[in-house]
Order: C-alpha cells, then sequence, then structure tokens
C-alpha cells in the first residue's frame, strides 16, 4: 500500500512477453470455445473445450478455484452479465453468450472474453449490442495508447457509446476492467464510464484488462442465489468484450489478441508495438 491506494505492478519487456504467451494460449481456447458455441451445445460442454486447450498447452485456468469458483470459463446467457457457471444449459438459437475466461504461463496471467450470437436466428438489437460493445472496447484501448491517465480510458468507451445513433444502450458501472499481471485481478481499476476521475497516471509496465460490458436496458444489476452469476433486473440482454493490454516503451501490445490488436486499433489510426525477444 501507498498513500492508502493499491500498489500498481509495473512488468518488465521479458514479463510482458511471458504474459503474451498465456494470451495466445487464451486466444486459442476461446476461438474454440466460440467455434463450439452452437445450439443444442451445453455451456458445460464449452467450458471442457476451454480446458482442453489449456491442458493441451500446459497452461492453468485462473478462474478455476478462485474463491470458489468452479470452472474455467464464466458463461453467461442473455439477461446474465457475467460470472455465469457452465451447467447442462443447451444453448439456443439467438442467445447471446458471453465467454469469459484466463490463462496462467508460468505463473503470468492473461483475461479476455468475447460475445457470441448462437445460431443463425440473430436478433438485430443483440447483434447491435455486441459490434457497439466490441468497438467501444477498441475505442477504449486505442484512446490508451495515448492517455495519460487511466480515467481517460472510460471517457472514450463513454463517449463512443453515447455516440451511436439508435437506442441508447447502458454501460455497467459495477463492474469495470482491472490490473493484471502476477495475479489476475490487481490495481488499478478500469472503469468503462466518465467517472470525472483521472485515475493513476498509464506508465510503461502496466497491464490492464479492458472490458466494457452494455445493456439493451437499465444497468440496474443483481447477484443470484449461487453468489456469482450478475444478471439484469430488467431482464435486458448484455455483451461483455475484453483484452489484456501491455504498455511499454515502444507502445501498447493487445497480448490476448492474435494480431497484438492490429485489426481493432487501425479504425482509429493506431498501431500496436509488439515487443521482440
Amino acid at each position: 500500500m501507498a498513500f492508502g491506494q493499491p500498489r500498481i505492478e509495473y512488468k518488465s519487456n521479458s514479463e510482458i512477453l511471458k504474459m503474451r504467451e498465456a494470451g495466445l494460449v487464451l486466444a486459442e481456447a476461446l476461438d474454440e470455445a466460440v467455434a463450439k458455441a452452437q445450439p443444442g451445445v451445453t455451456t458445460a460442454a464449452i467450458d471442457k473445450v476451454f480446458a482442453k486447450v489449456l491442458e493441451r498447452h500446459g497452461a492453468t485456468s485462473n478462474f478455476l478455484g478462485y474463491h470458489g469458483f468452479p470452472a474455467t470459463i464464466c458463461a453467461s446467457v442473455n439477461h446474465e452479465v457475467v460470472h455465469g457457471f457452465p451447467s447442462e444449459y443447451e444453448l439456443k438459437d439467438g442467445d447471446v453468450l458471453k465467454i469469459d475466461g484466463g490463462a496462467i504461463v508460468n505463473g503470468w496471467h492473461s483475461d479476455s472474453a468475447r460475445t457470441v450470437l448462437v445460431g443463425k436466428n440473430i436478433d438485430p438489437a443483440d447483434q447491435r449490442l455486441s459490434d457497439i460493445t466490441e468497438q467501444a472496447m477498441w475505442a477504449g484501448i486505442a484512446a490508451a495508447a495515448n492517455a495519460r491517465f487511466i480515467g481517460q480510458i472510460g471517457e472514450a468507451i463513454d463517449d463512443f457509446v453515447t455516440s451511436q445513433p439508435g437506442d441508447e444502450l447502458g454501460i455497467l458501472e459495477d463492474y469495470c476492467g482491472h490490473g493484471i499481471g502476477s495475479a489476475m485481478h490487481m490495481a488499478p481499476d478500469v472503469l468503462n464510464y466518465n467517472s470525472g476521475h483521472r485515475g493513476p497516471r498509464i506508465k510503461p509496465g502496466m497491464a490492464l484488462a479492458i472490458e466494457p460490458m452494455l445493456v439493451r436496458g437499465g444497468i440496474e444489476t443483481s447477484v443470484l442465489e449461487d453468489d456469482w452469476t450478475v444478471v439484469t433486473n430488467d431482464k435486458s440482454n448484455a455483451s461483455q468484450w475484453e483484452h489484456t493490454v501491455a504498455f511499454h516503451m515502444g507502445g501498447i501490445w493487445v497480448l490476448s489478441a492474435h494480431d497484438g490488436g492490429e485489426a481493432g486499433l487501425a479504425p482509429f489510426g493506431v498501431t500496436p508495438s509488439p515487443i521482440r525477444p
């Protein structure tokens, strides 16, 4: 603790490279989990696919056993926002599934999430919800590339979401991104909205999980009796997208994206900078 604030962990380039290894394993595990997410498939089966990829690479899950969490992914369906348990629930055509997972390689963590629109009968409003959430994530990451303070990430996400034409989407305020590195959840918090606070200064060696969560209705949520699953009170559908991002002297690098964030950042005029071993 310093001046009453949690200490922020700053990584060396070699440590960021280790986090990149975890990020690439995680990206592959999410690829296979997303491909498995089809009508009739249980969310428990998707969890098993994800776990097998980690096992194949000698990685471990940072979700399994975390404060008693029982699985390697969070599988949240429709109005479930985050932290849903994989179960024998069979996905249906048109479901909105959020898959949130993590990986540890040699003690270094990565965390990433994707929204999957299941099947072919997709509600255009759900497609819009997922698209805007994903683009808002990239808007936040792009802003971070040139930002001085953590609070500017939330400002950029908020500005992007509220500037979209059409029905207003809600930005959840009770759940946010976080620092990551030698542990999954670390300082600082990364808010997804404009709080009016600038937060800590962004410095080389930081690594952040940036993860906006948007809803089609109100932002009020509750936690189910399992003490984990977060749901919208008005039963409106939700979307979550997340990447692990590192900052170094050469720039910004999206550790949990196969291409380091090149495609996602290009529309914002930002080019990621990989660290070379």
